[in-house]
């Protein structure tokens, strides 16, 4: 390993602890005021709490090597608290995303909603113990929310309201609101609208309900707070969003063909939970008719069985769907590197960029 790289790697891991370390003093702080209210409400708290332990902080990265490629010092107190404002972001999104997808595992345990369904079986409360985990996840969701925007004010006068990076910050939640609704709206419109559109309609629902908000966002977000001219700003975004959308096409690649024990996730839930991706998309419009109709009937079939499961992956596969979206994927790729290599980085914050890109785009099933 060469010391470059060490260098690169010792920086990360000290902003990522100092990341958990906030979101461990942040979230500690709104116990005790939340204790004033009741001790009912802990499982809110922990349920949070649970959800920003680990995970690849992608969000929080992007934004801090953004901030690092601006000039922003190394672990300023300022990147720190913003990246704890995208972690709890990110959670909230999370946590809505499970209830609308009806999904009930979220990193190989339960989802936040399943939990507190659990918690209403165990305690043998009265009325319907699906409703209660609903109900309580979108309040914790809410309560998310309320926290990241919370952090976020904290960052001080670089977030202040009528700056650029607030501008970002305000944009990104409500672009990821709205994708969110065309996700749905495809869902049960996709199967009666034209098949021609349906790879179209895909990706402008990758492009606002996961690309902005995983890559583009959070990396002109760190330039923003950072000082960054416009002119560096664009040259993130013509990196970052093709390298967002090439990671979300990889993401739905796994939740159809990716192992359980990696993914974290049951094999096909993505087709259980009716997903109209692009791959799918691709499936819809190259596949026979017979066999088009056979995927949108059996897409978002709850109890869809193995063996259907293994149907939808052939029909996929020898179509050329599951072709057609990795060349898509690789095409973006491309795409983002040669955008990153025109930045006017210095070498440290580039290869960050490169290696986070890299992962991102080239995850095992």
């Amino acid at each position: 390993m060469t010391a470059h790289v060490q260098q690169l790697q010792a920086e990360q891991s000290r902003f990522i602890l100092g990341v958990a370390d906030h979101l461990e003093a942040f979230l500690s702080s709104q116990q005790d005021i939340m204790a004033t209210v009741s001790p009912d409400v802990e499982p809110l708290l922990g349920s949070i709490s649970s959800l920003v332990t680990g995970g690849k902080r992608l969000r929080a990265l992007m934004c801090y090597w953004g901030w690092r490629g601006a000039g922003g010092a190394e672990n300023h107190q300022d990147i720190l608290t913003a990246g704890c404002a995208l972690e709890l972001f990110q959670a909230a999104a999370l946590i809505h995303d499970d209830i609308i997808d009806r999904s009930d595992t979220r990193r190989g345990g339960p989802s936040v909603h399943k939990r507190f369904s659990q918690l209403h079986e165990v305690n043998g409360w009265a009325l319907d113990n699906e409703r209660f985990g609903h109900a309580a996840a979108i309040l914790t969701g809410d309560l998310c929310l309320s926290f990241s925007e919370e952090s976020f004010t904290r960052v001080g006068p670089r977030a202040a309201a009528g700056t650029q990076a607030r501008a970002i910050f305000n944009l990104m939640r409500a672009e990821v609101m709205a994708g969110q609704y065309l996700d749905i709206l495809e869902e049960v419109a996709g199967p009666v609208r034209d098949r021609a559109g349906s790879v179209d309609r895909a990706k402008s629902i990758i492009r606002y309900k996961s690309a902005k908000y995983s890559t583009e966002h959070p990396l002109a977000l760190g330039g923003a707070l950072a000082g960054a001219p416009a002119e560096l700003l664009r040259g993130y975004s013509a990196f970052s969003l093709p390298l967002g959308e090439a990671f979300q096409m990889r993401d739905d690649v796994l939740g159809v063909f990716g192992d359980p024990e990696t993914t974290g996730k049951p094999a096909g839930d993505d087709l259980r939970e009716g997903k109209r991706t692009v791959l799918v998309g691709f499936a819809i419009n190259m596949a026979s008719a017979a066999d088009a109709a056979h995927v949108d009937q059996l897409l978002g079939k709850q109890d869809l069985s193995a063996e259907e499961v293994d149907r939808i992956r052939h029909i996929i596969v020898e179509c050329g769907a599951l072709d057609a979206t990795e060349s898509l994927i690789a095409e973006l790729s491309d795409k983002a590197f040669a955008a990153l290599e025109q930045l006017p980085l210095d070498e440290l914050p580039l290869s960050a960029l490169r290696r986070l890109a890299e992962a991102a785009v080239s995850r095992a099933a």
